[in-house]
């Protein structure tokens, strides 16, 4: 049995140094699961939450079903995630304690066709703004430093 990967988050392992990682279910619609299958997945703006605890994912898009009637799912719609009671625990006290944040990794299917979560417990990088530091470096040049 084998997984096979849907949907990357680069944008997360760039702007996030990830600390620990989770697995978790999702629950699904007919029609997600099938947009999932067909790699209709974008995980680039999404984040997880944990409120009355339990998981959320937050601000992923999956796209609609094409071949689906009046049925279909809403894209970007909040969905459960499932993880076990000491894994939302622990996810929790994290994110209150050390100020992490719980970011999807990967979106994959498990052998047997399960869509799984990846989900990364995060600290965010410092990204500044690299073109001044380059220009600085330019005049430094310029003038003999």
């Amino acid at each position: 049995m084998e997984e096979h990967t849907i949907a990357l988050n680069r944008r997360a392992r760039h702007e996030f140094s990830i600390e620990d990682t989770f697995e978790a279910g999702i629950v699904l619609t007919g029609t997600e699961i099938k947009s999932i299958r067909a790699g209709q997945v974008n995980l680039a703006d999404a984040y997880a939450r944990i409120e009355r605890d339990e998981a959320w994912l937050i601000g992923a898009h999956i796209a609609p079903f094409e071949q689906a009637n009046r049925y279909n799912h809403e894209p970007k719609r909040i969905r459960k995630l499932l993880l076990h009671r000491g894994e939302i625990d622990e996810l929790l006290g994290k994110t209150k304690s050390k100020g992490l944040t719980i970011v999807p990794l990967r979106l994959y299917l498990t052998g047997k066709g399960r869509a799984k979560l990846e989900l990364g417990l995060a600290r965010g990088k410092q990204l500044h703004d690299r073109r001044r530091d380059i220009a600085r470096e330019m005049a430094d040049a310029q003038r003999g430093r």
